[in-house]
Order: C-alpha cells, then structure tokens, then sequence
C-alpha cells in the first residue's frame, strides 16, 4: 500500500473554508449592504471645488439641523443617469440633496448638470477621487444620509431606483426626517 502525503488534503481544506466564508456572508443580516466605519461618525471632509456654475458644497451645510443627502455621481455613469430623475423629485419634495460628483471632468460634470437639471443645492468637485476614498466610496452611485448635526447616518450604495430605493433607502430618509 501506498504512503499518500497529508499535502494532498489542503487543497480541500483550503476550499471548505472559502465556501464557509461565502456561505456565512450570503447568510449575515443586511447581506446587500455594504458596513460604512462612518455610520455614527461625523462626516468626513468634503472637496474644496464646486462643479463650476455651482454652490461650494461645505462642512456647515451638513450642519444646519436638517438631515442631507449627499450623493456621490459622475456624468460617465450610467447608474447615475438612472437615478437622477429620483434626485430631482427628492429635491422638489425638499429633502435637502447635495452632490459630490467625482473621477470626472468639469466641463462634462457642469454640461451634465445644466442639460438634465441640477437636483442638488450645493456641490462637491472631486477629479481624482480623493475625497470620495475619504467617505468610503468605491464607484459611483452611492449615497449617504448625514444627520443635522453633521453625522453620516446611512450608506446606500448604488442607484436610487426600484424596490432598492423603496424598500431600503426611502425607509432610512423617512427615520433619519423622523417621520
């Protein structure tokens, strides 16, 4: 009989243990959310440029005592075309929308703004992504709600559209305005 080396059992080993990973994951609360080290926190710093023909949008503004939505965009992305009727209807309803647009150029970002109408009340102009690696954001769309003392309350990544927008963001809008 054959001495077979205990080599041969990591590679099986090594793959029960990933599909445990995975499988914890899939199974966790809130699997579709990704965790935000900002919930709780103040907000992080804002970018120093607005999106030329706009409002700076600044640390104060999310400090006023009304809750803010700040939504991370960019005039390249598709994602953030879908929701910008979604931005537009929020911010004609009052919720105060702020907007940092990123990884983006000027001229694109403020044509982008003039041609579909601009949502937000203030902007952030963010070209190389700097502060948006600050907030935690990895690609556009993602959105946050920051209480009005200026801290983040909610991350909701992707667009706002659909059951997502129903069942997950609009829920924390209405908690965070208390209603």
């Amino acid at each position: 009989m054959a001495k077979v080396s205990k080599l041969i059992l990591i590679p099986p080993l090594v793959f029960a243990a990933l599909g445990g990973l995975l499988v914890g994951g899939m199974l966790r609360e809130n699997a579709q959310e990704l965790p935000s080290t900002f919930i709780g926190q103040k907000a992080p710093a804002l970018p120093e440029a607005a999106v030329p023909g706009t409002r700076l949008l600044i640390s104060d503004d999310l400090e006023t005592g009304d809750v803010t939505v700040v939504n991370f965009w960019a005039s390249w992305c598709p994602p953030c075309r879908a929701e910008h009727p979604m931005l537009l209807a929020l911010a004609g309803d009052g919720v105060r929308v702020a907007g940092v647009n990123f990884r983006d150029t000027a001229d694109q970002a403020a044509a982008y703004l003039e041609t579909d109408q601009n949502p937000f009340f203030a902007t952030g102009f963010d070209p190389r992504g700097r502060r948006a690696i600050d907030w935690g954001v990895s690609a556009p769309p993602e959105t946050f709600i920051v209480g009005g003392d200026g801290t983040v309350l909610y991350r909701f990544t992707g667009p706002l559209i659909g059951s997502d927008y129903e069942q997950r963001f609009l829920p924390e809008l209405m908690k965070a305005m208390g209603q």
